[in-house]
Order: C-alpha cells, then sequence, then structure tokens
C-alpha cells in the first residue's frame, strides 16, 4: 500500500514538474512569437568577417537568454543599408554610434532603446586643441584660420565641435586642403582623415587647430599632450546607442531591454562584455528616448 502510494505521489510529482516545464515553454515561444532567431546589425565597409565573429558571443548570449533557437550577426557596409534590413525585418536590434543612428532611425525603421558604454565610456565629448605657445588663444583667434575635423561622418571628430562653434556665432567655410585661403570673418575647416592626423596638423601648424574626442585625448602620449593646449570642450554626449527595429514584437523588446540591462550582473555577461569592446554595461537613455531623439536631431539637422 505504501509503495503504491508512493508511487503515486512520484507520478504526481513528475506531472506537476512537467506542467510547469510546458508552461516555461509557451511563455517564453509567446515572448519570442513565432520567430527563432533573433539578429543583431551592425555596420562597417571592412573586415566584415572579423566584425561578424567578434560580436558573435555577444549575441548568442543575447539569443540564449530571450530562448531563441539561434542568433545571427548581419553586418551593412551603409548606415543606410542597415535600415533597408530593419525594414525588411532582417534584423531586430543594432548598436552604433550617434551619427549613424540618427542617420538609420531618421529612415522611420528603428527606435532608440539603451545606451552603451562602450569602452567604459557612457558620453564623451570634444575637445578644440590648438599648439601650445602658438599664436591662437582663443576662440575668437579662430577667425581667419583653418580648423582640422576628422571625418564627415564622425560624432566627436566633426558634428560636436562644429555646432559648438556655430551656436557661438561663429562662420565655418569647408576647404579642401591645408594653407586654403579663409576670410577674415570665417573659420576654415578641413578634414584629416583620423584623430592622429588631426592632432598632426596642430602640432606640425598646417592647421591653427583640431578637433577630438577626450578619449583620443587620454590616448596621447606625455610628448604630444605637452605641445597642445585645449581651446574648449564641448557638451557630453551619448558614446554609443542601442535600438530596435520600429515594428519588433513589443514583448521581445522589453525582453531584451532586461537581457541587456542585467547583463553586467552575472559572470558570464561581464566576460562576454569585456571582450566586445570592454563595454561595461547597458542602462537607460538620460532623459528618456524622447530627449536623446531631440538632442540627435538637433545634433545633425542641417544647417
Amino acid at each position: 500500500m505504501n509503495i503504491r502510494r508512493r508511487s503515486l505521489s512520484t507520478m504526481i510529482a513528475i506531472l506537476f514538474f512537467a506542467l510547469i516545464l510546458e508552461a516555461n515553454a509557451s511563455a517564453q515561444k509567446s515572448v519570442r512569437g513565432s520567430q527563432t532567431t533573433i539578429s543583431l546589425g551592425l555596420v562597417s565597409e571592412i573586415n566584415q568577417k572579423e566584425i561578424e565573429n567578434h560580436f558573435r558571443p555577444f549575441a548568442d548570449y543575447v539569443g540564449r537568454r530571450l530562448s531563441y533557437d539561434t542568433a545571427r550577426v548581419l553586418i551593412a557596409p551603409t548606415a543606410l543599408q542597415l535600415a533597408k534590413l530593419l525594414e525588411e525585418k532582417k534584423v531586430d536590434f543594432y548598436m552604433e554610434s550617434p551619427y549613424p543612428t540618427y542617420v538609420i532611425n531618421k529612415q522611420g525603421a528603428a527606435v532608440l532603446l539603451l545606451r552603451r558604454w562602450k569602452n567604459g565610456m557612457a558620453e564623451y565629448h570634444s575637445l578644440i586643441i590648438t599648439k601650445n605657445g602658438g599664436k591662437i588663444s582663443a576662440l575668437k583667434d579662430l577667425r581667419g584660420n583653418l580648423i582640422a575635423f576628422e571625418d564627415p561622418g564622425s560624432t566627436s571628430g566633426y558634428f560636436l565641435p562644429k555646432v559648438f562653434l556655430l551656436n557661438k556665432r561663429f562662420k565655418l567655410t569647408e576647404r579642401s586642403r591645408p594653407g586654403a585661403q579663409v576670410a577674415a570673418n570665417e573659420i576654415g575647416y578641413i578634414f584629416a582623415g583620423s584623430d592622429r592626423k588631426v592632432v598632426d596638423s596642430v602640432i606640425s601648424q598646417q592647421t591653427a587647430a583640431g578637433a577630438i574626442s577626450d578619449d583620443d585625448y587620454s590616448h596621447l602620449d606625455g610628448k604630444q599632450r605637452a605641445e597642445i593646449t585645449i581651446l574648449a570642450q564641448t557638451e557630453p554626449f551619448p558614446r554609443h546607442l542601442v535600438s530596435t527595429r520600429k515594428d519588433l514584437d513589443p514583448k521581445v523588446k522589453d525582453r531584451l531591454k532586461e537581457v541587456l540591462l542585467s547583463m553586467n550582473q552575472d559572470n558570464e555577461g561581464r566576460k562576454i562584455l569585456q571582450q566586445t569592446d570592454n563595454t561595461t554595461k547597458f542602462d537607460l537613455l538620460p532623459g528618456g528616448e524622447e530627449m536623446v531623439r531631440r538632442k540627435l536631431q538637433e545634433l545633425f539637422r542641417p544647417r
């Protein structure tokens, strides 16, 4: 009799456990819907295979936490092509710096989700630098001279310092090369191509000033720092952002947000974050989605 009772109890326990597993499976399926794959999108014209491999552990981690069967990393050569992949539902979420984020989300393909602490930085700002002991001692001295920006797509090396100067009522005009003539009431600017070349152009006095991020400045050696001085710095701006496609299932979007926000709280997540460009964590957008979206629009709108 006791044996039968124990057997019945065991069967009930097994049945109860099976029901729990089935309920969990159903809940997981309801979150992800009919999708079996979660896709991370990135933008790069070069080294696409290396970038895909670099971000695969991150995508796999997110996929497992969301109970997807597989995870993919898709690399688009341009921001507009990534926007197309989002529209076609081939990419579910992506991570990018402010300017590509603005270009992609402006197409109506995606919406902001979180901020990413890339390289341990939540925010960064631009520094306008000049040759130490040179002829430039204040921003007003830049009139009639050239400033070197990094490239047309750089947030910290172009947009932030340019808008900063425009807001101070300076007139800026693009020039094609160092040594080009600049009107006395204008500041001319050229694109150096990299932060290193910006610094070189300032030290060699090919340009009167240059613009780099505070992160770039922190990586200069002692000799380089001794040769330059900081004229001004811009307000801080989010370093990196996470967005999701606009029509992503709200349940998936909410769960993705939870997974990313808690990723730095477990050992595996922290390890993968560190391997992924020394990411510290993800956190909420400062001031909320609408405020960051407005900042992007203000910073990058045509002028």
